[in-house]
């Protein structure tokens, strides 16, 4: 990895957290560094935000990573922070932590440990959930009197269904991590040892594709994840016609008849 690159000026003091890139891989890592629970601060739901929109407009990434320092992914929010943030602010909790759903690029988060709360919100709206053997998830909200407020329990219902959200929400029931991949929130269950190698291969793997049909596939499966089908496939076939346009297109079906590896440029 390169030295922490200031992504710009106004996130040059992270709150919590650093940035580092490595141009070679096309890689960003967005690593949470307040162990040993990395609480996050409102400040810094904020600022990772404004990251993921940078990292967005920045060519030399390709794949964005959102990881933490220690045993723990993050034990949640600074909770008298909740208290000390004015009504405008909270109601932009749900927009900052959905800031890796609106990203273009694909997103991963790695977490072990405990995924607490917005830990696990911002976790949901990742792409890629790569989680170890140690990892917790919890939405413990109803302990302090709360509900999630920053789309957890919507995302959740979304991928687990009604009766097992109310279970976890309602409940604040803890679910390991072998329990989120059997239950699909999770993309992949592995040693605690194995979690950064298993992360490094799935950057290694959507490298690989085109940038422009990935952009394309993430837009058009968040976009429709609430429309009915008929809507879906027709927004589909729009995408699919659009990309029949697309150099990256041409080099997929030349290279594949020519036998070798294809050279996306992302156009």
């Amino acid at each position: 990895m390169n030295a922490p690159t200031p992504l710009h000026p106004a996130l040059a003091d992270l709150d919590g957290f650093n940035v580092e890139i490595d141009a070679a891989r096309e890689r960003a890592d967005i690593i949470l560094g307040r162990p040993p629970m990395n609480v996050i601060s409102m400040p810094q739901r904020d600022q990772l935000r404004k990251v993921f929109e940078a990292l967005d407009e920045d060519d030399r990434v390709r794949v964005i990573v959102l990881r933490a320092i220690g045993e723990n992914f993050s034990s949640g929010g600074y909770i008298k922070g909740f208290l000390e943030a004015s009504p405008e602010h909270v109601s932009k909790l749900a927009w900052n932590i959905a800031a890796p759903a609106r990203c273009t690029k694909p997103v991963i988060v790695a977490n072990r440990g405990y995924a607490f709360g917005v830990g696990f919100e911002i976790s949901l709206a990742c792409d890629f959930r790569i989680v170890s053997e140690t990892c917790q998830y919890a939405l413990p909200e109803q302990k302090l009197g709360q509900i999630p407020g920053s789309g957890g329990s919507a995302r959740l219902q979304k991928m687990v269904g009604i009766t097992r959200t109310k279970d976890i929400v309602m409940r604040s029931k803890r679910i390991s991590g072998q329990q989120a991949y059997d239950w699909g929130v999770a993309t992949e269950c592995v040693p605690d040892a194995e979690l950064e190698a298993a992360t490094d291969r799935l950057v290694d793997e959507l490298r690989g594709f085109s940038p422009i049909a990935q952009r394309t596939a993430k837009k058009l499966l968040n976009d429709t994840e609430d429309s009915t089908l008929t809507i879906a496939i027709e927004l589909e076939g729009h995408c699919y016609s659009r990309l029949r346009q697309s150099d990256d297109f041409r080099e997929g079906v030349e290279a594949f008849h020519a036998k070798r590896a294809p050279k996306f440029s992302g156009r």
